[in-house]
């Protein structure tokens, strides 16, 4: 009997390989190989049948994902025309930093310097993966300019603890978040050593109790430092996002913010490329601010796609001057972070179905 479903599964095509922003339409696919199926591509297990109930356990890494729930809407409609109940499970054995236990997926949202806008990325990166339903946490770790808070209108928050000692995030819009900026004064410099950053940043990641989440985004500070450094020997990051404007002299600087990740286990899933053209808000025409073309000229040097063109719109700032994220509202530059949100989901669950292909290869060749 689960031969039959198996068949019915075979049908069922691998998604498109993610390569750049324009290209969600491409034939490439993304298995180790050239398998095409999901059978084939190792991401079906054992197939049992249980009283008119199929259990087909998938091996599935990111939860949400646009692709991985249009794959599982499949699973069922090829299962229920096979005459069976669904009942599907997630069962993946990858080699990324996602893959330990009772450790969500953490991406990192990093620039080579301040002022092209990460933060505002990093804020409406994690609300529009929560808006898809996941369960999210957000930590700002850019310590010098902590603005999460108020971009997501909790500035000034308290931060508690529970019995064990443990720092409670602030509830915000859904997601969990913790600020450098809540245990600082907000009108006073952050003058801190590095040896006290490290600390700090130390503490917050193992200290605050993020509960059950599915993904953390974390907001890198600029820069390739020791803060940097500390953040990724400590938590297991999986992905990064790099944020850049177009011209040259923030190239030069996200160049160093993609190399950062070098010798590191976590993969730069592409450039963001933030003010890429002045919205006019009152003929809505796109006004190219700087010089054109910068995020695809860095992406192309380290064969990384493009993830998003976020235009320099006033309705970004206006949103996050009153602490609502512009991907939650209904326009046109939201569609943009929401788009960018499902792409990196994507990318997550494309590691780590092909790490798991990779592992189930591997184990087969061994036997």
């Amino acid at each position: 009997m689960s031969q039959s479903i198996q068949d019915a599964l075979g049908e069922i095509e691998v998604p498109a390989a993610l390569t750049d922003e324009t290209e969600a339409d491409s034939d490439e696919t993304d298995p180790a190989d050239d398998r095409t199926d999901i059978v084939s591509a190792g991401l079906v297990g054992e197939i049992t049948v249980d009283d008119g109930t199929a259990h087909v356990p998938l091996a599935f890494g990111a939860p949400y994902s646009p692709a991985e729930t249009d794959l599982a809407a499949a699973v069922r409609e090829a299962v229920e025309a096979a005459g069976y109940e669904p009942s599907l499970s997630i069962e993946i054995d990858d080699d990324t930093p996602a893959a330990a236990d009772d450790v969500p997926i953490v991406i990192a949202v990093s620039s080579g310097k301040g002022g092209v806008g990460k933060s505002t990325i990093a804020a409406n990166l994690a609300a529009g993966i929560a808006d898809r339903g996941a369960n999210v946490g957000l930590f700002d770790a850019d310590v010098y300019g902590p603005n999460i808070p108020r971009m997501l209108g909790v500035q000034g928050e308290p931060v508690r603890a529970n019995s064990n000692q443990e720092i409670l995030p602030i509830d915000a819009h859904g997601m969990k978040l913790m600020s450098v900026g809540f245990l600082v004064d907000e009108e006073m410099p952050v003058v801190w050593r590095g040896s006290m950053v490290d600390q700090t940043l130390t503490e917050l990641w193992h200290d605050v109790r993020w509960g059950n989440l599915d993904y953390l985004v974390v907001d890198l500070p600029p820069g390739t430092g020791d803060a940097q450094l500390t953040m990724l020997q400590q938590m297991p990051v999986m992905g990064s996002v790099v944020v850049t404007t177009p011209q040259d002299v923030a190239l030069d600087n996200a160049r160093k913010g993609v190399r950062l990740f070098d010798d590191h286990e976590a993969e730069v899933f592409g450039i963001v490329e933030n003010m890429s053209a002045f919205v006019c808000p009152n003929c809505g025409e796109n006004h190219e601010v700087f010089r054109a073309g910068g995020g695809s000229k860095l992406a192309e040097e380290f064969d990384l796609p493009v993830l998003s063109r976020v235009p320099l719109d006033p309705a970004i700032g206006e949103a996050g001057e009153v602490g609502e994220p512009i991907v939650l509202g209904d326009s046109t530059v939201g569609e943009i972070f929401a788009d960018l949100a499902a792409d990196v989901m994507d990318h997550v669950g494309q590691r780590r179905r092909q790490s798991h292909a990779a592992e189930t290869e591997t184990a087969a060749a061994d036997e």
